[in-house]
């Protein structure tokens, strides 16, 4: 029988005690400290118990969180969990003297970092009266996120929360760093006292083979890369190298940016720029045809085509449409019938967990936008198939209250199948998902494992990654396999070298405050 958290800030008989969940909010009530906890093992539920530990202490909380979705997902949770408790949200939505209003009413506040940094350069309000900072997706504590402006203005108790930190230890620095973190603690799904509380997910790796009609359209795309590579290391803007990524297509343009602004004026520096953004357009052109398919390269290679016939036009564009081998592509653009086999291994996969399950919940993860809204017009056409759209804002996305609405339309059953670009990888509560597809590889560890992470929450899972077989699929497959096996050796080392709390404490003692023993 389940033993219950006793707290008198916490619902009565609603959470679960966990003893690597208690132990964890234990370290958290002393030190700042960034938590690092697979996805699903509960980090909300330790950032409500050294929330709670604050409150009774007399002080106020604020939760931030990247957006509206994930902010509404907490809200309900710390709304929920709590009692005597006024727990409010605040976001950019609000003018700012209601945003002020809401922090000064509350004892719990729940919101967008943007909206807090703003607020504390314009000196609207401080954060004195607040004991406890959660940062909920830690990991985005870099550079000029604003998590670090508002870590700047706040110097007491903090607590980050992560599930993928970054593979480079500079990274993780930084995060320690920049929110004002001194400690690390960690757990994994192989940890004794995590493990049974874990659930089963089932990795399955399909390989498809590239259609005649898109390797031939591939072939062409290297043949004018090939070209542009070769006229950059004739330039001496590329060293010559087995295997030229875009990550040195990227690094050369940089540099070539740095000696334009630094003031050199050359012929062989203006060509050497214009080869290499020729160079990443039809870099990114292969990426598209290999990965995604004729329809999304299509419309990419359409806006090439528009761009090249405008008076104000790039001249790049109106060199590559007028080559040989860009004819050809569009010969065969226009004339084939065949799509990326994706397409429809992911119609097959979702009918039949449709039809063989029909209780399912389904994600499917596209990295492109275009690729989703093609994805959702052909999974829209399956019998028994409800399918929404997660998308992010740009380019007349879907607003956060939209997404939002969404999301509890898929909890509720109202949709079994979403489809979804990387908004919905980061943090979301999706806890019935029981199949998940990754319509392509993606060169982050941190993605993939957030992917990974939207299954095996509240029972079993299984996954589906679709590789096409000699492209870039596997490239970056292995890539993030290699920044995943690096992240978890340096956690593994770090996590040797913290210093735990040695006396143990047995099972069936209870705590009535997690900041005392």
């Amino acid at each position: 029988m389940a033993a219950y958290v006793r707290h008198p800030r916490i619902v009565p008989d609603t959470v679960e005690e966990r003893e690597y969940q208690v132990r964890m909010a234990e370290g958290c009530c002393k030190n700042s400290t960034l938590l690092i906890l697979p996805t699903g093992m509960g980090k909300t539920i330790v950032a409500l118990y050294v929330a709670a530990d604050v409150l009774e202490k007399g002080k106020k909380v604020m939760v931030l969180a990247p957006t509206k979705p994930l902010v509404d997902q907490h809200h309900a949770t710390f709304s929920s969990l709590l009692v005597n408790t006024k727990v409010g949200v605040m976001t950019g939505e609000l003018i700012p003297e209601k945003r002020k209003k809401v922090l000064a009413e509350n004892d719990v506040t729940i919101a967008t970092p943007q909206a807090v940094a703003n607020d504390l350069e314009n000196k609207l309000y401080d954060l004195k009266d607040f004991g406890l900072v959660i940062y909920d997706e830690a990991h985005r504590g870099t550079g000029e996120y604003a998590y670090v402006a508002v870590a700047k203005e706040y110097h007491k108790l903090a607590m980050g929360m992560t599930a993928s930190p970054g593979s480079e230890r500079e990274q993780l620095d930084d995060i320690c760093i920049n929110l004002a973190l001194n400690k690390i603690d960690m757990r994994s799904e192989d940890d004794p006292d995590v493990s049974p509380y874990t659930y089963n997910v089932t990795i399955n790796r399909i390989e498809l083979d590239i259609p005649q009609d898109l390797a031939d359209i591939i072939t062409q795309l290297n043949r004018i890369l090939d070209d542009y590579v070769g006229e950059l290391i004739h330039l001496r803007a590329l060293v010559p190298s087995e295997n030229i990524t875009t990550k040195k297509l990227l690094l050369a343009g940089k540099t070539l940016q740095f000696r334009h602004k630094t003031g050199e004026r050359s012929a062989m520096l203006f060509r050497a720029l214009s080869v290499q953004s020729m160079a990443m357009k039809i870099s990114h052109a292969l990426v598209l045809a290999e990965t995604q398919g004729v329809t999304v390269l299509r419309t990419y290679l359409d806006k090439i085509h528009e761009d090249s016939t405008d008076k104000k036009g790039g001249k790049g564009a109106k060199e590559i449409v007028s080559r040989k081998e860009y004819k050809e592509i569009r010969r065969i653009l226009d004339t084939t019938r065949v799509e990326h086999p994706k397409v429809s291994r992911v119609m097959s996969l979702v009918s039949k967990e449709v039809n063989y399950r029909p209780g399912s919940r389904i994600m499917v993860f596209c990295h492109y936008r275009n690729t989703c809204d093609l994805m959702f017009e052909k999974l829209s056409a399956i019998e028994g198939v409800s399918v929404g759209k997660l998308i992010g804002q740009s380019d007349g996305g879907l607003k956060q209250r939209e997404q939002t609405e969404l999301l509890q339309a898929f909890r509720d059953g109202r949709y079994n199948v979403i489809v979804a670009t990387s908004v919905g990888e980061e943090g979301l509560d999706v806890t019935s998902t029981d199949l998940v597809i990754f319509y392509e590889n993606v060169p982050s560890e941190i993605r993939t494992i957030q992917r990974r992470g939207r299954t095996g929450r509240k029972n079993d899972g299984v996954i589906y990654v679709l590789t096409a077989k000699g492209t870039r699929d596997e490239a970056f497959e292995e890539v993030s396999r290699n920044k995943e096996e690096k992240m978890i050796k340096r956690l593994k080392k770090m996590r040797e070298s913290i210093q735990r709390d040695p006396t143990p404490r047995p099972s069936q003692k209870r705590i009535d405050k997690f900041g005392d023993k």
